[in-house]
């Protein structure tokens, strides 16, 4: 298992990533070295989507539940970048899982680019994709559970659309639809079997 420690110190809040993102849009920047046009609107609309997000999502019962039986203290590191639509659409649920657990939760956000020894050790199909949850008992260091980029369904739709050669535009456009209709209940049922699967261990 790749040892966390140092990590501890770069982690950011959800308020300073957040901050961060605002900051750096102010400037014409955003997180990564790719400086383009693209990405600072890709970023834009993240930013937009984090706020409707903020204001918008309810955790379920059952996922408030699982969290209310924690006991213990655990980290959620997640790899991320401003540009990332995932990570926009994911990270916001994290947020309130955080608020929700009263202090057993500690969300920590990690800049992708800046931390590639680390990302490396968590590839999805050889690829670098974020957003990269990894969850560590604070207690033993231990790391406890995974999860990332994406709903397991969507994925799947994500790997049937690159194995068509679907366009990126396109691609990105049935991800957005996807999202919009499943309404973070994916994320939250997921998040919900994570967290009972680990403490019933």
């Amino acid at each position: 298992m790749y040892h966390m420690e140092k990590q501890l110190a770069k982690g950011m809040t959800y308020t300073e990533y957040g901050t961060l993102i605002n900051n750096l849009l102010a400037l014409g920047k955003t997180t990564s070295g790719d400086q383009s046009a693209d990405y600072l609107n890709y970023t834009k609309l993240n930013l937009q989507r984090m706020r409707r997000l903020e204001k918008t999502i309810e955790l379920t019962p059952e996922l408030k539940s699982s969290i209310h039986l924690i006991t213990g203290t655990y980290t959620w590191f997640v790899l991320t970048e401003g540009w990332c639509g995932d990570a926009a659409q994911n990270l916001p649920v994290l947020e309130k899982i955080e608020k929700e657990s009263q202090g057993h939760i500690v969300l920590k956000l990690l800049l992708r680019d800046q931390n590639l020894e680390l990302m490396n050790n968590y590839l999805t199909h050889g690829n670098r994709s974020i957003p990269k949850l990894i969850c560590i008992d604070n207690q033993t260091s231990q790391e406890i559970f995974t999860w990332g980029p994406r709903p397991a369904q969507l994925q799947n739709l994500v790997m049937e659309l690159k194995s068509k050669s679907v366009s990126s535009e396109e691609k990105s456009l049935l991800v957005q639809k996807w999202y919009n209709a499943d309404k973070t209940a994916s994320l939250q049922n997921e998040l919900a079997t994570l967290i009972l699967n680990f403490l019933s261990a």
